[in-house]
């Protein structure tokens, strides 16, 4: 697998912080629950390291609020993948309960084919969005 990157230099915010405010904006006011997957990016795969849920309300959330934040798994790590996921009778954050049933079922995709990184939003340690390619 290779990690392919898409950099935009004409903004000075990154590629994580547009796609949080569209897929705000998209959605509920209430806000939406992402999947957290760092990732640790070797030579040719992408091997998963822990995973995390949270609840989006609001869209001041950037890029360095959420690298902040992720320093708190005590991880050394490549990329993060998010996976935004909205509750179908409400439309806003999942509950608790299914917010960690889902994440386990997430993470087994992932172990079972890392492609599946790609139908998330992938994004590098500075915020820049990438996709994991078969090799």
């Amino acid at each position: 697998m290779s990690i392919s990157e898409t950099i935009d230099t004409a903004d000075a915010r990154t590629d994580f912080d547009e796609w949080i405010r569209h897929e705000y904006a998209s959605g509920n006011p209430r806000g939406f629950t992402a999947f957290v997957v760092l990732v640790k990016i070797k030579k040719k795969d992408v091997e998963p390291l822990c995973s995390t849920y949270m609840h989006v309300i609001g869209n001041e959330t950037d890029w360095g609020e959420i690298t902040t934040l992720l320093a708190g798994s005590g991880m050394t790590w490549d990329a993060a993948a998010f996976f935004p996921k909205r509750d179908f009778r409400s439309g806003g954050p999942l509950d608790n309960p299914s917010a960690r049933l889902l994440l386990l079922d997430q993470e087994a995709k992932i172990r079972e084919n890392r492609l599946a990184i790609n139908d998330g939003y992938f994004f590098d340690a500075w915020g820049r969005r990438m996709r994991v390619e078969e090799t």
